[in-house]
């Protein structure tokens, strides 16, 4: 059910429960829910879902005499958003393809399934989803007299972590295990209390969803997930049926969901478009009407001290309402996007010359991905690719770090240590004559604009620091060049190289002697990180 109509409207500021309802000791909450005149319909034309959110103390997920309502809880059908009232009650108006969901609460957890997805919302579809290749909802039959939503209490201390992982992207169970072995081994463990799949879960075939996400449910910790252009229903007849099989594992494809002072909002970015005439069918960015509404209805409800998170799979500048995105963001002093889908990373900074009207710039973050180069490249000792995105970087994750409303990123690179942040491309062997004249060139693979990266040689003399030279890695240029030599070839193909936004460029210094010499290199990133590199080279 995505970008679809508006069809009905909650009378505003009217319905027991609303927004404007509740006010029980709080901080009084009001909501300005309301849909485009044009799209108007009476609020009686649609059927009303009733229900609770209730403190589940024996964890059973069922509302038992005795469980209390909880107050004050967001509660949505995709468009309007009614807080609970005092004793956990709500409604809301549904039509015959709604998602109820809830806004999880600081310092509470929804149940979680079998894999540890979270699950905080209730799918209404009677007749269930049209056919499907990879089949959708089955029917759900009549809305249930009470549709509850279980809480667990889980205190959320201010400072905490998640991992976010870029598009994972199997093509079919064996991908799934290079994950497995490759990435979900090492997080088990893990001090984060959440993880996220920035979209492109998976690589077309919606049959393995399962499989994966049984996968990475082993890491142990809840996991949401992004709807991305590879995770769709291709032969959906449109965009408001493409992600059918989506909803059916993971639920809404758009959604929020708080941590600490952390408001975290999921979005679909990704607009499909059946074929048509001698036209192709294809996507295109953007959020579509409804969405557009329901994030202007969200977004009211927030306080300016919370960081809002935006997590999508597009990257924002590439989405349509991104003028329309910002003017919502523009109030809050504390703001980050989060995206993949081009396997590179790249830190923006948006400002005025973009049309970012924030007192600061707004970050956005395009993340790195789990498959890398969609499993591309030869295979290591232990049969995994090794998937170097075509900016030079390791395939990998990010793990992001939360204090209040400040944040942190880290990148991690599959099959590496934690410091392993940079790569020096340096001649193995330099003619003495030639030292002054010789580039030596550094991916800082999570590195930005606001990154500082210097070099020394042999751990003596003052650090100089380079420039940044955004340009095709030249390691990387070599891989590829190399691979394409390789007989047989690999499974699959290292992409083109792309230009690299994290790469400095300096020199060896000219009254050097001849010998074996050690290249220093220090980056500190824009949080204040501190990585170090080496590279041993020769100069006859």
């Amino acid at each position: 059910m995505k970008h679809v109509a508006i069809t009905f409207i909650l009378a505003a500021l009217s319905l027991p429960g609303s927004a404007s309802a509740f006010h029980d000791g709080h901080e009084e909450k009001r909501l300005a829910s309301v849909s485009p005149a044009s799209a108007q319909a009476p609020a009686a034309a649609a059927t009303m879902a009733r229900g609770f959110v209730f403190d589940d103390a024996n964890g059973n997920r069922k509302r038992d005499d005795g469980e209390a309502g909880v107050a004050g809880v967001r509660v949505s059908n995709g468009l309007d958003i009614v807080y609970t009232r005092a004793d956990g009650a709500y409604e809301l108006p549904v039509g015959d393809d709604t998602i109820i969901f809830i806004n999880k609460p600081t310092d509470w957890m929804t149940a979680l399934d079998e894999h540890l997805l979270p699950k905080f919302y209730y799918i209404h579809k009677p007749a269930g989803s049209p056919k499907l290749k990879y089949g959708g909802v089955a029917p759900t039959g009549p809305l249930p007299a009470s549709v509850d939503f279980p809480l667990i209490r889980r205190a959320e201390q201010s400072k905490f972590r998640a991992i976010v992982f870029g598009d994972t992207q199997p093509r079919n169970q064996q991908e799934i295990d290079y994950i497995a072995h490759d990435v979900v081994e090492r997080l088990v463990g893990t001090d984060a209390i959440m993880g996220v799949t920035l979209g492109d879960i998976v690589f077309d075939d919606l049959s393995i969803f399962g499989s994966l996400a049984a996968t990475i449910g082993r890491i142990g910790i809840p996991w949401y997930n992004v709807l991305g252009n590879h995770d769709m229903n291709y032969d959906a007849a449109d965009d408001a049926h493409s992600d059918e099989t989506f909803e059916r594992h993971f639920g809404p494809s758009y959604y929020a969901f708080d941590v600490a002072k952390v408001h975290f909002v999921v979005l679909d970015n990704v607009v499909w478009i059946p074929a048509e005439g001698n036209k192709k069918a294809h996507y295109v960015s953007g959020l579509g009407e409804r969405q557009l509404q329901w994030l202007v209805n969200d977004l009211k409800l927030v306080t300016p001290d919370h960081l809002v998170v935006l997590m999508m799979h597009i990257p924002l500048m590439e989405t349509k309402e991104t003028a329309s995105i910002f003017k919502e963001l523009s109030r809050f002093p504390f703001t980050l996007s989060l995206s993949a889908h081009t396997h590179y990373q790249e830190h923006v900074f948006f400002t005025d010359k973009q049309g970012w009207t924030g007192a600061q710039p707004h970050h956005h973050a395009n993340c790195a991905t789990v498959c890398g180069s969609w499993w591309g490249g030869a295979k290591d000792e232990n049969g995994i690719p090794h998937a170097t995105m075509s900016d030079g970087a390791p395939n990998g994750w990010n793990v992001l770090t939360f204090d209040a409303a400040n944040y942190s990123i880290e990148f991690r690179a599959a099959r590496r240590p934690e410091d392993f942040q940079m790569s020096i491309h340096a001649p193995e062997v330099v003619k003495l004559a030639d030292a002054g004249r010789t580039p030596i060139f550094v991916n800082v693979f999570a590195g930005s604009e606001r990154s500082k990266v210097e070099m020394r040689f042999n751990g003596q003399g003052d650090w100089v620091s380079l420039t940044r030279t955004p340009g095709e890695d030249p390691t990387f240029v070599e891989a590829v060049a190399a691979e394409e030599k390789m007989q047989p070839p690999p499974d699959h193909k290292l992409p083109k190289p792309t230009k690299t936004e994290h790469l400095w460029r300096g020199r060896l210094p000219a009254a050097v002697p001849a010998g074996t010499h050690m290249i220093d290199v220090r980056a500190t990133d824009m949080f204040g990180h501190v990585y170090t590199a080496q590279r041993v080279i020769r100069i006859e």
